[in-house]
């Protein structure tokens, strides 16, 4: 009785299909469908730097990302010396990070959106100077415990989260509309935040 599990389309990604090409098309006036800006992935990462030699510290931050993205962290390498933080080149385990993709990527942003940024304490919205120069979108997260994945007891040892979303179409403007589209809150511009 082996019957095919019917996969169902994450709720953003069949509203980016169905809806918010056709949208930011009109809205950004672009000639070809191919020039809309699309998400390509996200990463999540964390530094563990100076704690880097402290195994418990390492644990929570894996099983952090772990219950948070629902995929397996990988381990990253320094790629620099710096003598400060006593880091080699090559050394192991300096950060870890996940990249997701596709259905993944999609229920990650929704629960982001719709789920922890609204537990942010004072929250006035994401910084709109976060774009780097090809349009990619970096978010800081200060402490884990936005995310209900993570019970009480995980969220005891706090650490922060860089959230990167890479966004095809290498413009700043294209970037903040598709983003916008999915529900990422941007603070006001005319007021203190």
């Amino acid at each position: 009785m082996a019957q095919a599990i019917a996969s169902s389309t994450p709720r953003l990604k069949a509203l980016y299909k169905s809806a918010y090409v056709k949208e930011l098309q009109a809205e950004l006036k672009l000639g070809n469908i191919n020039q809309v800006p699309k998400l390509e992935k996200i990463v999540v990462s964390v530094g563990i730097g100076k704690n880097k030699d402290d195994k418990h510290h390492y644990e929570v931050v894996r099983n952090t990302l772990t219950k948070i993205t629902g995929q397996h962290p990988v381990d990253r390498m320094a790629k620099k010396s710096i003598a400060g933080f006593k880091i080699r080149a090559g050394m192991n385990r300096v950060g870890i990070s996940v990249t997701l993709r596709e259905a993944r990527m999609y229920e990650f942003l929704d629960r982001l959106v719709n789920v922890a940024l609204p537990r942010v304490r004072d929250f006035h919205g994401v910084s709109v100077k976060a774009f780097d120069k090809s349009g990619n979108f970096n978010l800081g997260i200060v402490e884990q415990s936005i995310f209900p994945e993570l019970t009480f007891e995980e969220t005891q040892l706090l650490h922060g989260l860089q959230v990167t979303f890479v966004i095809t179409g290498g413009n700043k403007e294209h970037s903040r509309a598709l983003l916008e589209k999915f529900g990422i809150p941007f603070e006001k511009q005319g007021g203190k935040s």
